[in-house]
């Protein structure tokens, strides 16, 4: 599937752009040089015949992204919480692609739920509404549990979704894959893996019943977050391509002058946002990756809820305190120490300098402390640093892509509410209490605890491990050799033994 036939689709894409107007506009939203706007026009212009027509009535960008299917439409999602990078107009027109698509017909959806959960509507629901939503996946419809009474979100996929999204995937991995043949120095980027976990992450949304797991351990990890609110699921009237939520009723957070006609603090909001973001993916490891205003809704009492899971973000403890430590060392104008954890980490090649690191970002970090968030263009800052990236041999770490598109999103958010927030005193409280729960003696001796009772876990198996590590460097190396490594193997194994003990009875104490 990833075939050459796919170079038909990426012609197509340009095509789309520039017979929907939208190629002209996006290059204007993007400052792109004049140079490379003439270029790209007049490249695309003799195939725009091509391209799909879509929708008159959409604006120029959001017309080509409708048209060309769900993926682009995922990404026109999150450019559209970023005005900073694409201009206010731009990103107006991209935010109906959040929750304002077609819906697909009634007839449809009930048609849905009924071989899905093996009922008719009517009977499940004793109310059950038109679209109050419709995505690039899947559309909402409010309705009524006929049985308790309660009020719920049903969601349910758009027919054929599967085979669209895979289309999409298909051509992004041949172009993927072109790119890294025709243009060497990108591989450092991994455009391939970028794809492919970009692809993992889609596929799951596409699974209904994992998102109700997602909402279902989300919420149990936020309970005590004052403030913030998720619905739970209801799981007899979930499956794969149905799901049923508790009903969320609020403003939802893209409608500013609503927000602030009830009487609601938008700044106060716009650091929430912020730093509950950074509390769930630093404390938890496990964080909302689609926190768009399509999925934010401001409650009565100015709680936050939060809805869509079909996009979660995980990360490990060690990752977690990586990315702590960089962010507090920015925040505290520390580039020897974030240089020095980037090497730590493995992210910048040993061979290379670590004072010309710290002073690379240096100039990345400084221009953001004492200006007002209005003043500093993301987009050349964006720019600067893959230009650092580049030169300091980094490659992308596939496991925080996730985290960092969704730092952007969640930036983009907080600015529509307060276009003069300071992304880094906004964080520092919480990246400064994760700092002190699990970077010093406290989180050294949860590790040492922890390790004493995997090393209590095979404890029994510690001399068939011996006795294999014997032979097998009895059998590899020259006698010479084979004693010293012989006896550095079991000092360990003995180590590792009595450590284990030792620390398996502190940790009973």
């Amino acid at each position: 599937m990833r075939g050459p036939h796919n170079i038909w689709r990426l012609i197509r894409t340009g095509a789309t752009f520039e017979r929907t107007g939208a190629m002209r506009v996006a290059l204007e939203g993007l400052e792109a040089p004049p140079r490379l706007r003439l270029l790209v026009r007049v490249l695309a212009w003799p195939f725009r015949w091509l391209g799909y027509r879509g929708d008159p009535a959409l604006p120029p960008v959001t017309r080509a992204l409708t048209a060309l299917g769900p993926a682009y439409i995922k990404f026109g999602q999150v450019m559209s919480t970023r005005p900073d990078v694409v201009g206010e107009e731009l990103a107006n027109q991209l935010r109906v692609l959040q929750d304002k698509l077609p819906p697909f017909p009634m007839e449809q959806a009930r048609a849905t739920i009924a071989e899905e959960l093996g009922q008719p509507v009517e009977t499940l629901f004793s109310e059950f509404s038109e679209p109050v939503a419709a995505a690039s996946i899947a559309q909402v419809h409010r309705a009524r549990i006929a049985a308790t009474g309660q009020e719920v979100a049903v969601k349910i996929l758009r027919p054929g979704i599967e085979r669209a999204f895979r289309r999409d995937i298909d051509a992004f991995h041949f172009a993927a894959a072109l790119i890294e043949a025709l243009l060497p120095g990108t591989r450092r980027l991994r455009p391939t893996d970028v794809v492919r976990h970009f692809e993992g992450v889609v596929m799951g949304e596409l699974d209904l019943r994992l998102e109700a797991a997602s909402a279902s351990e989300f919420a149990a990890n936020t309970a005590g977050d004052e403030g913030f609110q998720v619905p739970e699921p209801v799981w007899h009237l979930s499956s794969r391509r149905v799901m049923t939520l508790g009903w969320a009723e609020g403003i939802p957070l893209g409608d500013v002058e609503a927000i602030r006609a009830a009487g609601h603090d938008c700044v106060a909001l716009s650091q929430r946002v912020l730093q509950l973001f950074l509390s769930h993916a630093l404390r938890d490891g496990y964080f909302h990756a689609d926190m768009h205003q399509g999925n934010l809704k401001v409650a009565a009492n100015g709680d936050l809820i939060a809805y869509d899971f079909g996009i979660m973000g995980h990360i490990d403890e060690y990752t977690r305190r990586v990315y702590a430590e960089i962010l507090m060392g920015f925040i505290r104008r520390d580039y020897r120490r974030v240089a020095e954890v980037h090497f730590e980490a493995g992210y910048v090649p040993p061979d290379k300098d670590v004072d010309e690191f710290a002073r690379a970002l240096r100039a990345v970090g400084e221009p953001i402390f004492g200006m007002d968030a209005s003043q500093i263009s993301m987009a050349r800052l964006l720019a600067y640093l893959f230009e650092v990236t580049e030169r300091f041999g980094m490659q992308t770490r596939t496991e925080l892509i996730l985290l960092q598109r969704t730092m952007v999103v969640v930036e983009g958010v907080a600015r529509s509410l307060n276009p003069n927030i300071n992304m880094w005193q906004t964080a520092r409280p919480v990246v400064e209490r994760y700092i002190r729960e699990n970077v010093g003696p406290k989180a050294l001796a949860r590790d040492l605890i922890r390790t004493a009772r995997v090393l209590g876990r095979f404890g029994p198996r510690l001399p068939d491990l011996a006795e294999s590590l014997l032979r097998r460097e009895a059998e590899a190396e020259p006698a010479p050799i084979r004693h010293g490594r012989l006896r550095g193997g079991l000092t360990f194994l003995a180590g590792a033994a009595i450590g284990a003990a030792a620390l398996t009875l502190v940790a009973a104490l």
